[in-house]
């Protein structure tokens, strides 16, 4: 089953249900803002996207640029200040079994569904 990390207020997200809807596939939604998603649970994403945590801060936030991007973090402590603070999450990010994408743009959930 494809599984969605969404989030309704973006626009990019919705676009990618949209194509998950269309396509007549069987995925679950999960509102990541509304069931936070823990540090061990981003972590395991975080390997299933086989990219740095970095690349799944979404850097134009507000509270990213005004209370965290003057700081170096580790990895580790990366993924606990985006578990502590779910809007730095990129979105959406769409995982069927083994294979994942950020859906920026949308069209490319379609690599892996």
């Amino acid at each position: 089953m494809i599984v969605i990390y969404h989030n309704p207020r973006c626009r990019k997200s919705r676009e990618t249900l949209e194509i998950l809807e269309t396509r007549k596939a069987d995925y679950k939604v999960i509102k990541y803002l509304d069931v936070p998603l823990g540090a061990e649970k981003l972590g395991k994403i975080i390997k299933i996207l086989n990219i740095p945590p970095i690349d799944l801060v979404r850097k134009n936030e507000k509270i990213w640029k005004e209370n965290f991007k003057h700081l170096n973090f580790s990895d580790e402590e990366l993924i606990q200040v985006m578990a502590k603070y779910p809007q730095l999450i990129e979105r959406p990010i769409v995982i069927n079994g083994n294979k994942a994408v950020i859906g920026r743009p949308p069209n490319r959930i379609l690599e892996i569904i």
